[in-house]
């Protein structure tokens, strides 16, 4: 699913990461921890083509990242499901337009296709009623949970999350990871990048450190 070997990673001529390492399987969930600035984002923004990777290996969903053209990064980003900390939903639509947005613009056509899909992922994240909502009406972890809802609408097999609860509360931040772990035992891989080991202690998985340019498996 992904396999980055030896990788350099280099943001506006400024080495972010060298002779980095990682490798992630199905069904697997991993949080990337390490201070603010440590190079986690770009770490993610690298694994769907948003920077580049300078030297070493990248494998991604069957996509090699050192050759992937512009025009393969959208097809790319489909198979992958992105999950930002600022939510970023549409705030002059509601939920269901929201994801309607992205199903059209991912080349779903027929509306009750279109209507069926947005209602399952929204009660894949306990959000069922809440469609016609805009996303002022809603609360910081409601907003999330649509954006959650958003990264599964084309059923990815790799979740990407960015600081998930970085605008959060602590318990509400609780209920979103948790509901990531869930997400992953059904049968999808997450990458999910934090700074509150606070979290990572309350709910385990394998952890990886982005630390002094590199990434460093934690046993």
């Amino acid at each position: 699913m992904l396999r980055l070997e030896n990788i350099t990673l280099c943001q506006d001529e400024n080495i972010v990461l060298r002779d980095a390492s990682l490798e992630l399987h199905n069904n697997e969930f991993v949080y990337v921890i390490g201070r603010v600035g440590a190079g986690k984002t770009s770490l993610l923004k690298s694994l769907y083509g948003e920077i580049p990777i300078r030297e070493g290996t990248a494998h991604i969903m069957g996509y090699d990242l050192r050759r992937i053209k512009n025009g393969e990064i959208p097809y790319l980003r489909r198979q992958l499901g992105i999950v930002f900390q600022d939510f970023q939903l549409l705030t002059d639509r509601t939920v269901a337009r929201n994801l309607e947005f992205v199903l059209k613009a991912t080349g779903w056509k027929r509306r009750n296709d279109i209507r069926m899909r947005i209602l399952e992922v929204l009660t894949q994240v306990g959000m069922q009623n809440k469609g016609y909502k805009m996303p002022h009406e809603l609360s910081g972890g409601e907003q999330q949970r649509v954006a959650i809802a958003r990264s599964l609408l084309n059923d990815p097999k790799l979740i990407l999350a960015d600081e998930p609860t970085g605008n959060l509360d602590p318990e509400t931040g609780r209920q979103i990871v948790r509901l990531l772990h869930a997400i992953c035992r059904n049968g999808k891989s997450v990458i999910m990048t934090t700074h509150n080991y606070t979290l990572v202690d309350n709910l385990p998985a394998r952890i990886v450190r982005c630390e002094k340019g590199g990434l460093y498996e934690l046993k």
